[in-house]
């Protein structure tokens, strides 16, 4: 058995500039030499971490990928965490994954050291690792890989668990569908608690030998000053991001703006994904660019499955075509196979970059799949070839912002507000945010609430992307003949 098969390409890439940073450049070499030091430090005296979970809060850029490849090398399971995450929210993904160990930076050990301690979990400090590297375990490719938890129907995240075959798979899919080059460079400003930032972004960079340029987090006026220096070559970004970027580039001035649209028109490749771009915006980032954005579809369970052609037509509104090694079917509520055009039916997933299973919950793992087809539970049409997503088949995740939530999640923490007696989350259509968050609550009687008192008191209980953007305060909530909530007729109230 060989080593993983990303270790071994960026081993081929060696000299070449992997990152770039405010730091300074790295190469392929320095990655592998600093993840094997850490890989060592994680082992201890172990041989083999044997696919026991490593959990990692640390910036984005070189230190990153160091510590997501020493997990593997080590043989452990990478658990990423975001760094929007309230307490409670780490406190869940640490404890449901059952981490042996977290790793974190100095500037961030006060976020994580208490749950360390309240847990009995190892920390390390990755500023804290030095010395000689020792021998590395042979890893199976079948064998676990990471876990990313994402929101679902229950009030929970789920942590969805891949292999990696499965993460191998999901990178030479879009490798070849989108062409990436060694010589491509991409900008990284995307979480890196989400499959978009790891996979679509990081990892395919990495695995051809281009160059990430990593940002700790988006900003307009950085990106843009590096757009127009013509400084890369391919970007992604969710829709909201788009939003923004129009927003910027209509407050410069001519000469400036010039810059920026030459920076953005001389890219191969600019794809918008992780939630449903508006076709107004597309239209006008065309107008304002002359590029033509590619929107894709995936889930973190799947990876990307449908992509508009890097070569061919690119349609607003549309998600396209399977990818290469992806197998989709559309099946009708009856349960029968729809071959028609504008027919609706489930989008149902089969292939090698489909995820092996939910962490700790194998009746949902068996309910989510269906003949070997994983059911996505997501609405779609196919129009001239074409698929175009039409919902979910679930009123309660909202796609706001790249972001997939759980309405049941958001509903169970406001339901800990002294003065909400009952509650109902949903997802308006936003053309910043793809839906935006709002929140329909009954209140205690002789209480008052106001949508910035809400949010306040959310500070620290709800990840900032989760917490409501409008509050309707009514008498009472509506629903159907058998007492339960109707959620469309919620969403009539905004």
């Amino acid at each position: 058995m060989t080593e993983l098969q990303l270790i071994a390409r960026a081993h081929s890439h060696g000299d070449s500039v992997a990152l770039r940073s405010g730091s300074g450049e790295h190469t392929f070499n320095e990655l592998l030499d600093r993840s094997k030091t850490l890989a060592t430090a994680l082992l201890s005296a172990d041989d083999d971490l044997k696919e026991s979970r490593v959990a990692y809060l640390v910036p984005t850029g070189f230190d990153y990928i160091a510590v997501q490849w020493a997990v593997w090398r080590a043989g452990g399971v990478a658990v990423p965490l975001s760094f929007s995450a309230t307490e409670p929210e780490l406190e869940y993904a640490i404890t449901d994954s059952a981490v042996c160990c977290v790793v974190t930076s100095c500037n961030f050990v006060d976020k994580v050291q208490t749950l360390c301690d309240r847990h009995s979990l190892r920390l390390l400090v990755i500023e804290d690792v030095a010395g000689a590297a020792g021998t590395l375990p042979v890893i199976d490719p079948h064998r676990r890989a990471m876990i990313l938890y994402t929101s679902g129907t229950t009030s929970k995240p789920k942590g969805v668990v891949t292999s990696h075959l499965n993460i191998q798979a999901q990178i030479e899919s879009l490798v070849a569908a989108w062409k990436w080059q060694a010589s491509d460079c991409i900008p990284l400003f995307l979480p890196l608690h989400h499959i978009h930032g790891i996979i679509n972004v990081m990892s395919c960079a990495l695995w051809t030998g281009a160059t990430i340029e990593a940002f700790p987090h988006f900003h307009t006026d950085s990106i843009l000053n590096r757009v127009a220096a013509g400084a890369y070559s391919v970007f992604m970004a969710v829709p909201t991001i788009y939003v923004k970027l129009i927003q910027a580039m209509e407050c410069l001035s001519d000469d400036e703006r010039a810059d920026v649209v030459t920076g953005f028109a001389a890219m191969r490749l600019m794809v918008s994904g992780s939630a449903a771009l508006p076709a107004t915006v597309h239209e006008q980032w065309t107008a304002l660019t002359a590029q033509k954005l590619l929107e894709r579809y995936g889930m973190t369970e799947i990876g990307m499955a449908l992509s508009n052609p890097y070569d061919g037509e690119r349609r607003p509104g549309s998600v396209g075509v399977p990818l290469p090694g992806v197998e989709i079917r559309l099946m009708s509520e009856q349960g029968e196979l729809v071959v028609g055009e504008n027919e609706p039916g489930e989008i149902q997933v089969c292939g090698p970059s489909v995820f092996a299973e939910y962490w700790s919950r194998p009746d949902v793992t068996a309910d989510s799949f269906s003949d070997g087809w994983f059911r996505t539970g997501d609405i779609a049409v196919r129009e001239n070839g074409y698929l175009r997503i039409m919902g979910r088949q679930s009123v309660d995740i909202i796609k706001s912002g790249g972001y997939k939530l759980s309405a049941l999640e958001i509903e169970a923490v406001l339901l800990q507000h002294p003065f909400i007696l009952e509650c109902a989350v949903v997802g308006i259509p936003d053309d910043t945010w793809g839906e935006a968050v709002a929140a329909a609550a009954v209140l205690q009687g002789g209480d008052e609430l106001s949508n910035d008192d809400l949010k306040t008191w959310c500070d620290n209980r709800l990840s900032r992307y989760k917490i409501p953007k409008q509050l309707c305060i009514v008498d009472c909530l509506p629903r159907n003949a058998m007492g339960k909530v109707t959620k469309p007729a919620v969403r009539e109230l905004f």
